[in-house]
């Protein structure tokens, strides 16, 4: 008798400004799925790879303050694709859920809202792109305290309020076509932000609903 064949994983983003706190609920996140029995694989963007992680490093240094917008933007094409390739796909094809902390939606709002890259032409670049994001958790902060939350900061992370406000907007615009994808979440505190998303997750899941108790252990 033939083996039967895996059932596709499920691929999960993260989005959103800076001071998200999106490091945080993906970790929770993943303990939760984890609890729940899942095989969940975490990876990022940019980097996530040996290549991936060398363009990371290009793009968030401070040294490189002159790039050019254009060449921003293909870098993080260029380590997306290899992540794909990678890591993505090999997992999806395992039946595992993917965690990835951001993906193309932030292309569209950082370098295309953002930085006024035509967001059609980003568009087209993304032909190459064989998968979509099945759910995609934006965490949602007004930009001036997501900022306040950072410390040192990265080349981009230096770009002012504007920028981020715009980049804020093209999220917020993106979950509006996309209701049934993107699910906005307001930030307010760890445990709310927490709660809410295991929310989400429990609905894309089709999980049963458990009182927090045992959800938690406490």
């Amino acid at each position: 008798m033939k083996n039967k064949r895996k059932e596709r994983g499920k691929f999960i983003t993260f989005e959103g400004t800076e001071g998200s706190g999106k490091s945080t609920q993906i970790q929770l996140s993943i303990e939760f799925l984890q609890s729940k029995g899942f095989s969940v694989v975490f990876t990022h963007e940019p980097g996530g790879t040996r290549i991936g992680e060398r363009i990371r490093d290009i793009l968030l240094k401070k040294e490189y303050k002159e790039m050019d917008d254009y060449c921003e933007t293909f870098l993080f094409f260029a380590s997306r694709a290899q992540l794909i390739k990678e890591v993505i796909n090999p997992a999806l094809s395992e039946g595992k859920i993917v965690l990835c902390d951001r993906f193309l939606d932030a292309t569209i709002c950082y370098q295309g809202y953002g930085n006024g890259i035509d967001i059609e032409f980003i568009h087209q670049m993304s032909r190459f792109i064989d998968i979509k994001p099945d759910l995609t958790i934006l965490l949602d902060i007004e930009p001036e305290e997501g900022l306040k939350r950072l410390r040192e900061k990265d080349r981009i992370e230096e770009r002012d309020l504007g920028y981020y406000q715009r980049v804020r907007r093209g999220y917020l615009e993106l979950a509006k076509r996309e209701p049934r994808r993107i699910k906005v979440i307001k930030v307010e505190g760890v445990e709310k932000t927490r709660k809410r998303i295991e929310e989400t997750l429990r609905e894309f899941l089709l999980l049963p609903r458990e009182d927090e108790k045992g959800d938690r252990g406490v």
